[in-house]
């Protein structure tokens, strides 16, 4: 077959391959344009399927606890320091030890009293020579006394016989320096008396503070408590009055000393209550005892002490946290993600006939994730669970509800 021949039989072919195409084509059975499925749709009244969904919860009465949580250390309520007041000595017997209940008097440590017994004998020496010593000034004053006398009556009786010439106007003139010496050993007499009695008191004051000290010697309880450190040691020496032998938790009284930051301490007053879980598991029962007048200016935070009393469970250092119950009230209960904040004001976004309104509501306590609100709402409103910027008034929502149980609402 020619060239010219085989080309005509391809193009007929063509042509008919073509023309099968185009009427299966238009027939139908092969569609070349498809147009999409149409979803089917069971939209319900009120309700626009092209509205965002969001999640909403129905505003519900419940009980609110407002509690603030506290970190802190257990510290002794109050906690006395027990030292030597008598330095320089040597501890010889000590008879208390750590974790002893004493009482307030018991003697806890004793002191040597070798060296003052030592100073007293010196001191008895000294007394009795103060003593002597005035006695002795004694005698020189009542001798000088009958001198001056001796010395003033020559004198008196020269001077008419100077008159008459009898006697001379030397021997007259040394009688009368006699006398003058005679006064002034008189007056030496006396301040010689003088310093004796001084040097006596001087003694006699020794003398009452070595007795104060051999008194300080035996070391007592000033207060009822249990000993948390013992620094004593037998055979060791006093370094100073106020370095403390033994530690006491006065009473057994224990304390949490915790901080807390200021936008939570105004919430705290003195003698609410407290809860405050213990190391190792358990829990104490407390009062807030004391609420620290000054907030750090570096940390932000203040310090709060809690009283829980004389408990064996408890051990001063120890880290332990708690509770403390600031307010309690019973109101509607909105979750903390609903509300919004535009200028300081608070505000709810409710859904009505699935329509966005926001509303501004008054806030109560806060617990947990739960708000109270105190007015701007009633029970059974629907509010957005989580609203944001994206809702606006007016807006078409899909609300689908969240489930919530709002009963008593604890942080």
């Amino acid at each position: 077959m020619s060239l010219k021949s085989r080309f005509k039989t391809h193009r007929y072919l063509i042509l008919a391959l073509a023309a099968i195409g185009g009427y299966l084509v238009s027939n139908g059975t092969i569609p070349l344009f498809r147009k999409p499925p149409v979803m089917a749709t069971s939209k319900e009244p009120g309700q626009d399927l092209l509205a965002p969904a969001v999640s909403v919860v129905r505003v519900k009465a419940a009980d609110f606890v407002e509690q603030v949580v506290l970190t802190g250390s257990l510290v002794a309520r109050e906690e006395i320091l027990v030292g030597p007041e008598v330095e320089g000595l040597r501890v010889i017997e000590v008879l208390a030890d750590e974790g002893d209940t004493v009482k307030k008097g018991q003697i806890l440590a004793r002191l040597v009293t070798d060296t003052l017994d030592a100073q007293l004998a010196q001191n008895d020496a000294a007394q009795a020579k103060a003593a002597a010593a005035i006695a002795q000034a004694n005698s020189n004053i009542a001798s000088a006394q009958a001198k001056l006398i001796e010395a003033r009556n020559a004198y008196d009786r020269g001077k008419p016989l100077r008159q008459s010439g009898y006697i001379s106007e030397a021997l007259q003139d040394t009688r009368e320096s006699a006398a003058k010496v005679a006064e002034a050993a008189l007056v030496m007499a006396r301040d010689a008396i003088n310093a004796a009695e001084a040097d006596k008191k001087q003694v006699e004051a020794l003398r009452r503070e070595l007795d104060w000290k051999r008194n300080r010697t035996d070391v007592p309880a000033p207060e009822s408590g249990v000993i948390s450190r013992r620094v004593a040691r037998v055979g060791g020496f006093v370094a100073g009055v106020g370095d403390p032998m033994f530690r006491i938790v006065a009473r057994n009284e224990v304390e949490l000393e915790a901080e807390v930051l200021d936008s939570e301490i105004a919430r705290i007053k003195e003698g609410q209550p407290a809860t405050i879980t213990l190391p190792g598991g358990g829990e104490a029962s407390g009062t807030v005892r004391l609420i620290s007048p000054e907030i750090d200016k570096v940390t932000r935070l203040g310090r709060v002490r809690v009283f829980l009393g004389a408990n064996s469970k408890l051990r001063i250092g120890g880290f332990a946290r708690g509770v403390v119950t600031t307010a309690r009230s019973h109101g509607l209960a909105v979750p903390a993600s609903a509300i919004l904040y535009v200028d300081g004001r608070a505000s709810v976004q409710l859904v009505r006939e699935d329509r966005v309104v926001t509303l501004p509501v008054t806030l109560g306590l806060s617990a947990g994730t739960q708000t109270e609100v105190l007015s701007g709402l009633v029970d059974g409103d629907v509010v957005v669970a989580k609203s944001g910027t994206f809702l606006r008034d007016g807006d078409a929502v899909r609300p689908i509800a969240k489930p919530t149980k709002l009963s008593e609402i604890r942080p």
